[in-house]
């Protein structure tokens, strides 16, 4: 687990503001949202990123059967807020062995999603072929939302990205063919929304793969 905070695009050692600037900074990409320190994935976790977040906190909702929550993540800081959020959840597979998905909401140029994903960043849209059409679609905050398959990506994962809300979203989901996970109808519900329904979701041990 990260003790401090770090780059959200490459997780390396970021610079506080000081006399010289007023915003974090990494030595390899200058000025960025700082990733938080990850900790394990508990409610108490979860409200943190939730009222720190600018961004909605998707997770599916209901979870799948037997998938629970693995993993929080939030790339911003105390001043300006969560500006990029990830979500880890865990479970079986649909054929079969574990599978693990992660759902990153960020605004433009924070990179996070891109790291998650194994692409160069910071954004999806150079990776969509948005002339075909969309291979998913989910129900993100009440409202029906394209996601097209990235290409170029790790062959150990699927990847897929679109736009909910005027904002990126990204569902990586490992292995690569646990990614019919996402040809189901899925419903993300944005957890600043949920209130005390929070106290109800499961969590599961952390997810190596919000680490990575």
């Amino acid at each position: 687990m990260r003790g401090e905070p770090s780059c959200p695009k490459c997780g390396g050692r970021v610079r506080a503001p000081g006399l010289f600037a007023d915003s974090w900074q990494c030595a390899l990409h200058g000025a960025v949202h700082p990733l938080q320190p990850i900790v394990p994935p508990g409610v108490n976790a979860l409200t943190v990123a939730v009222d720190r977040a600018k961004v909605p906190v998707w997770m599916p909702w209901p979870l799948p059967v037997g998938w629970l929550f693995t993993g929080v993540a939030s790339a911003g800081d105390d001043r300006a807020g969560g500006r990029a959020t990830a979500v880890a959840c865990s479970g079986p597979g649909p054929l079969g062995g574990p599978g693990e998905l992660l759902l990153i909401a960020e605004e433009l140029g924070v990179g996070l999603g891109a790291r998650y994903a194994g692409v160069d960043g910071p954004d999806p849209a150079p990776h969509l072929d948005m002339t075909e059409a969309p291979p998913v679609k989910v129900l993100a905050g009440g409202r029906p939302t394209p996601l097209w398959l990235a290409r170029g990506t790790p062959e150990d994962r699927a990847v897929f990205a679109g736009e909910a809300m005027g904002l990126w979203l990204w569902a990586v989901v490992w292995p690569q063919q646990c990614g019919l996970l996402m040809y189901d109808e899925i419903v993300l519900a944005d957890l600043r929304d949920a209130g005390s329904e929070m106290d109800l979701v499961p969590c599961g041990a952390l997810s190596p793969r919000i680490l990575s």
